[in-house]
């Protein structure tokens, strides 16, 4: 069965890779000793320190299975082909009808972190914005209704 390759920036994609390497040689061993202590205290039953560890070690290595596929399944973003065209890992300064301008970077969903000004190319801003040129004014349904944003620069 063939996965979907992921859309990955190389710099996303090396940060995903450097956690993963930090969960597989530090995480993964410090909670099995937080476990191995826990049992040792009070065994395994109604001992709530041992229930942490555990619940504790079932997110590690959860975040290690997803890690683990996105890495392998990684299609890294090459640079961008047209100048001022927005394609994926381009940034794009924007206007909104507010007249608010905002920087964004086009990236796969892996790596979206709208905080970090990164958003994925999935959602309504990013699919509105591809393939647009500066200049352009796009239209984007949001949860919150139609918004207006103006492309002022791509690079």
């Amino acid at each position: 069965m063939s996965q979907k390759k992921i859309l990955i920036t190389r710099e996303g994609l090396t940060k995903l890779q450097s956690e993963l390497e930090h969960l597989l040689s530090v995480r993964r061993q410090d909670v099995a000793g937080k476990i191995k202590r826990a049992r040792e205290k009070g065994g395994t039953e109604n001992n709530a320190e041992y229930e942490d560890a555990k619940n504790e070690q079932a997110f590690v290595e959860g975040r290690i299975l997803m890690l683990e596929n996105v890495v392998k399944n990684a299609t890294v973003i090459e640079a961008p082909a047209l100048v001022g065209v927005v394609e994926m890992g381009d940034k794009v300064l924007i206007q909104n009808q507010d007249g608010k301008i905002e920087q964004f970077t086009i990236v796969g969903s892996a790596e979206a972190s709208p905080v970090e000004g990164k958003i994925s190319n999935e959602s309504p801003v990013g699919k509105a914005l591809l393939g647009r040129k500066i200049g352009d004014e796009v239209e984007v349904t949001t949860l919150a209704g139609i918004i207006r944003l103006l492309i002022m620069d791509v690079t």
